[in-house]
C-alpha cells in the first residue's frame, strides 16, 4: 500500500469481539483505514479504534445489526459515500447451540441469520464498487465446525458451511475483476465465545497442535489475505486450526 495515498478502508464485522478486535490490529498494522463494526458492543467497538489510534493507525466506529437488511444498506450507503470500501472481513457471527431435536426456530433462524444473511447484507453492496476500483478483498471467517461438524451445534455448522460455498462462488465471479474472497476457518480459539468450553484434556484429544489458537494467529492470516500479495490466492478455505481438519 502506497503510505503517501489515503488508505484503503476495511470494514470488520464483529469487530469487536476478541477475534474482530485482532483483525481490526492486524490491518490497522498494515496501513489499512479500519472500519470496526459492532451492533450491541458499540463500546467495545470504540475501544478498538482508540487502541488503533494510540498506535498510529486510522479506524472508526459503526454500530449496525447485520442481520437487518435496511440497517446494513443504510450504514453501507452512508460508509461509501466517504469513500470506496476495499475490503469486507465477515467476521460477525453468534452461538446459541442445542441439539438439533430439541432446537428452537429462534435458535437456528438467529445463527443463520448474522453468519449468513448478515455476508450478503454487507458484502452485495460493496462488489460494484469494489469492481470499478479494479481492487477488492472479501474474507469471511467459517470455523472448522463447516468442515467437520460438531454435536449441539447444526444451525452454526450450518451457516459457516453455507459461507464456505458462497465465497467458492463468488471468487469466480468476481476474480476477473481484481477481487478476491477466501475463507479463513478457525479451530478453537482462545476468547470469551469458548472460554470453559474445553478443558486442557479435551484440548489435547481434539487438537493435534495440544493447544488453543490465538486470535492474532487467525488475523495474521485474513491480513495477509487482504494485502497485494495474496492476489493470487482466490477461492480457498484456509484452516486455522492447529491441525484439526
Amino acid at each position: 500500500m502506497n503510505a503517501t495515498a489515503s488508505p484503503r478502508r476495511a470494514l470488520v464485522t464483529g469487530g469487536s469481539g476478541d477475534l474482530g478486535g485482532a483483525i481490526c490490529q492486524a490491518l490497522a498494522t498494515q496501513g489499512w483505514h479500519v472500519i470496526v463494526h459492532a451492533h450491541a458492543n458499540g463500546e467495545r467497538a470504540r475501544a478498538v479504534v482508540e487502541t488503533i489510534r494510540a498506535a498510529g493507525g486510522h479506524a472508526e466506529a459503526v454500530v449496525f445489526d447485520v442481520a437487518v437488511a435496511d440497517a446494513a444498506g443504510a450504514a453501507l450507503e452512508t460508509l461509501l459515500a466517504a469513500g470506496p470500501i476495499h475490503a469486507l472481513v465477515h467476521n460477525a457471527g453468534v452461538h446459541d447451540d442445542a441439539p438439533l431435536a430439541g432446537m428452537r426456530a429462534a435458535q437456528w433462524h438467529r445463527v443463520i441469520d448474522v453468519s449468513l444473511h448478515g455476508f450478503f447484507h454487507t458484502v452485495q453492496p460493496l462488489l460494484l464498487p469494489m469492481a470499478r476500483a479494479r481492487f477488492g478483498r472479501v474474507v469471511a471467517i467459517g470455523s472448522v465446525a463447516a468442515v467437520l461438524g460438531n454435536r449441539g451445534q447444526a444451525n452454526y455448522a450450518a451457516a459457516k458451511a453455507a459461507l464456505h460455498g458462497a465465497v467458492k462462488s463468488l471468487a469466480r465471479e468476481m476474480g476477473s475483476r481484481g477481487i478476491t474472497a477466501n475463507v479463513v476457518a478457525p479451530g478453537i480459539i482462545a476468547g470469551r465465545m469458548t472460554a470453559g468450553l474445553f478443558t486442557p484434556e479435551q484440548v489435547r484429544a481434539l487438537v493435534p497442535a495440544g493447544r488453543v489458537g490465538t486470535p492474532q494467529e487467525v488475523a495474521a492470516v485474513v491480513a495477509f489475505l487482504c494485502s497485494d500479495a495474496a492476489a493470487y490466492v482466490n477461492g480457498q478455505v484456509i484452516g486455522v486450526n492447529g491441525g484439526m481438519g
